[in-house]
């Protein structure tokens, strides 16, 4: 019996230790987290990533060859688009007035207008005391005129008896107090035509139904949107007599800039260079947006070529580029480069003819961790 009650505790304890604990409500700690895909992108340990075809197809990964060139050395200058004189122009009020639509209504921005149009007019108000002088003086001209078209109207009648120079002075005098009322009444009734100077859109407008506006004082602006130029500021002197070309990033798009002169006055210690610029691109420019103009010098340097969208910085702040060393391994390779035309930039250490540098999909690349 005693026998029988060892073997019973004996297989209790054993099966205490086999069954599974359960936590009470609020302590259980959930499924454990599940082991980490080793085929997907990942970050290896010495930097490089590892990233399979499927992702590098979903992602547009696309990747060039590189060669060494000599290119020219360029200069990045900090610009604006300004206006092109005999491509753009100001409306400005003549006289001080009332603004009165045109034959249109007031143009509104981006509105296509030809030159020679007419914009809007402008009513001209002075003071009231000044205007009841002119009213006064319109009313006793016209009443002078009466009296001299009755007297030139009788002289007719009596033209056999009547000497002849006697006739020509009153018809002189009506015709001159005719003109004299026809200029005090276009002078009170005054309205000045605003006219488009050039053919363009408007670039900008201050005109409302009903506005005040003084002696010129801009009212619309026109500019030819395919016809702009480029100011940049040159620091250096030197650099005015250095220019073999220059080129503006205009998105992914590069347009070539005509260099026209530098000008002969420095402005904030610093000298005005000129560039003149055509093409469809440049319509998505506005008259005074900041810029940056890549100037061409005559000195070559050698480098390779690599768009400027592979550019990428790293933890340590560096400027990388994702070379494909394998069909699915990437590494980062520290750069230094210098400014060419906006769309690429010269390497002229860290790279190598033949390296294959990723041009799309570069700064998803950067992010895999």
């Amino acid at each position: 019996m005693k026998a029988n009650f060892l073997i019973s505790a004996v297989c209790l304890a054993l099966l205490s230790l086999t069954s599974p604990a359960w936590a009470g409500e609020g302590h259980d700690h959930g499924e454990e987290a599940p082991a980490t895909n080793g085929n997907g992108p990942q970050r290896l340990p010495d930097g490089s990533v590892f990233l399979p075809k499927p992702a590098q197809r979903q992602i547009g990964v696309r990747t060039l060859p590189l060669e060494t060139a000599e290119l020219p050395r360029s200069l990045e200058l900090a610009g604006k688009v300004v206006m092109d004189p005999n491509a753009g122009g100001m409306v400005q009020a003549v006289l001080a007035g009332r603004l009165v639509a045109g034959p249109r209504g007031f143009p509104s921005v981006g509105q296509v207008v030809k030159k020679g149009e007419v914009l809007a007019y402008v009513v001209a108000t002075g003071d009231v005391l000044e205007r009841a002088n002119q009213a006064a003086q319109l009313a006793q001209l016209r009443a002078a005129k009466g009296l001299a078209d009755q007297r030139l109207a009788r002289l007719r009648e009596l033209a056999d008896t009547v000497p002849r120079k006697d006739i020509e002075a009153a018809a002189s005098e009506a015709a001159s107090l005719g003109a004299q009322i026809a200029a005090l009444s276009s002078g009170v009734n005054a309205r000045d035509a605003l006219v488009a100077p050039v053919s363009g859109v408007i670039a900008s407008t201050n005109a409302v139904a009903g506005q005040v506006v003084d002696a010129r004082e801009l009212v619309f602006e026109v500019v030819d949107p395919s016809r702009l130029r480029i100011e940049a500021l040159a620091y250096d002197l030197n650099q005015a007599a250095d220019v073999a070309g220059a080129t503006l990033a205009v998105g992914s798009e590069r347009v070539s800039l005509t260099f026209i002169g530098a000008a002969r006055s420095l402005r904030d210690q610093a000298l005005p260079m000129l560039f003149q610029g055509e093409g469809s691109a440049l319509s998505r420019l506005a008259v005074g947006q900041p810029v940056k103009v890549f100037v061409q010098t005559a000195s070559r340097t050698q480098g390779i070529r690599v768009p400027a969208a592979s550019l990428m910085k790293n933890a340590a702040n560096q400027n990388v580029v994702w070379v494909k060393t394998a069909p699915e391994h990437f590494v980062p390779r520290p750069v230094t480069f210098a400014a060419l035309d906006g769309v690429s930039v010269v390497v002229t250490s860290g790279l190598a003819s033949g390296d294959r540098v990723v041009t799309q999909a570069a700064s998803l690349i950067n992010q895999i961790r």
